[in-house]
């Protein structure tokens, strides 16, 4: 009856609503600490909550949030246990006085060491300074492994380490193998272009001379686009998170990423819109909801809740924030509002921050389950997510809306990245009879 009763207790007291809801979590976190039942009373001692405010800073929580489990922990030995020993004042005074100095610390900027986050002492130290460099300008975590891999296969190209003996010539040697032994794309010769040149720029403060020149010329293609009716017959394939996924993507033109990152904050259920955060190019702007997908995108997201709730009493239900978001908004990164729409199923380590906390789902999740539609709606099209991004922006074009509306629902920066869909459109000799149907 104690947890039961203080629960009662709480609904009578005239305390701060969100103590009301908070005293009672923490109380049955130090029921859980205490490996006691909650029908029992609770040991109350000056070591145990020591103890368990040990327990929650090895978990990274907050000096204030421990401050608020103290507090709980005092209110039930006031209220329930009806004594006021032990003395829990010293404890209050040194949390207090911790959150106080982390509250002032995160009002102030954002320092280097916050950005570039945990960098492996045992890697290499022109690697450790280029992982520090990419994270200080906000490069994709992507971007840094990729370019650092390049880096190292140059090293490797030229069998040295010693890049500041090397050039041009030595780069475009290398590019050129790339292309012609290797037989790499336009776009990964020029990644490889890329990656180079940030490290003799950044990290050696050396420009190369005429290096423009070697820049692959990448070759224009048509997107692939799937008819109204093969989207629909692949849809038909697909059910719960799956066919969520898949309709958020063709119905709002969203890019595959952008939908895994999407937070909850972010969906807008009464205007019907989304919006997308940081997309290419660190770009925001506004897409619409389908309504297609309002009913599975709300069973998603109590789903979501749920899951967060059952983190948030394990210790947990941190999520990822970017630009040392977390460190200016210390409570935001276990809202519930920040959360992930599509959270991976397990936790795991970030890592830059090396902390523990809960991801979207992985972003090679869901291709092979769209190829698996694919093949049962007998759509044979070597189609990807993206996909079906190309056939919103062209089934749009196609129903008479005007190109610069589409422009804005995709996000690209130019019209003419847009006007690929209207050659999709343009079908050559339309109005012409084959004269093979003349026969």
């Amino acid at each position: 009856m104690s947890v039961e009763r203080f629960q009662v207790v709480l609904k009578l007291a005239k305390i701060h609503e969100d103590d009301q809801v908070w005293f009672g979590r923490w109380l049955r976190r130090y029921a859980v600490f205490l490996r006691e039942p909650e029908n029992v009373a609770l040991l109350v001692s000056q070591n145990s909550v020591k103890q368990f405010c040990r327990t929650l800073l090895a978990r990274e929580v907050p000096a204030w949030q421990r401050l608020q489990a103290v507090r709980a922990i005092e209110f039930y030995r006031n209220q329930v246990l009806e004594t006021s020993e032990p003395d829990l004042l010293e404890i209050r005074q040194i949390l207090g006085r911790i959150a106080e100095s982390e509250r002032q610390a995160v009002n102030s900027p954002a320092d280097e060491a916050e950005l570039i986050g945990v960098v492996n002492l045992n890697e290499p130290l022109w690697i450790q300074k280029m992982r520090a460099e990419l994270r200080l300008m906000h490069y994709a975590l992507s971007t840094e492994t990729a370019y650092i891999g390049w880096v190292q296969r140059f090293m490797k190209h030229v069998g040295s380490e010693e890049l500041e003996k090397f050039g041009a010539p030595e780069l475009k040697e290398f590019l050129t193998d790339l292309a012609v032994n290797n037989g790499v794309a336009a776009s990964t010769q020029n990644q490889a272009l890329s990656g180079v040149m940030f490290f003799y720029q950044r990290i050696l403060g050396r420009e190369l001379e005429f290096i423009d020149a070697v820049k692959a010329k990448r070759p224009k293609h048509l997107p692939l686009v799937l008819s109204r009716q093969e989207v629909n017959r692949m849809l038909r394939q697909l059910e719960g998170r799956d066919l969520l996924l898949a309709l958020l993507l063709y119905g709002s033109g969203m890019r595959h990423k952008e939908v895994l990152r999407l937070r909850v904050k972010d969906v807008h259920f009464d205007t019907m819109q989304i919006m997308v955060r940081d997309g290419k190019g660190e770009k925001d702007r506004v897409t619409m909801l389908p309504k297609a997908a309002v009913e599975l995108l709300e069973r998603q997201l109590k789903a979501v809740k749920k899951l967060h709730d059952r983190d948030l009493e394990a210790g947990f239900g941190q999520v990822y924030l970017p630009y040392a978001l977390a460190k200016k908004y210390p409570n935001a990164n276990r809202e519930f509002s920040w959360q992930f729409g599509f959270p991976s199923r397990e936790q795991s380590r970030d890592p830059r921050s090396g902390s523990i906390r809960r991801h979207h789902i992985h972003e090679n999740n869901f291709p092979p389950i769209m190829k698996r539609a694919l093949k049962a709606a007998n759509v044979d099209q070597p189609a990807t997510p993206h996909t079906l991004r190309h056939s919103f922006a062209t089934h749009l074009l196609e129903d008479g809306y005007d190109i610069r509306t589409v422009q804005e629902l995709l996000g690209h920066a130019d019209v003419k990245t847009t006007m690929i869909y209207t050659h999709v459109l343009n079908r050559p000799g339309l109005a012409v009879r084959s004269p093979a149907d003349v026969m």
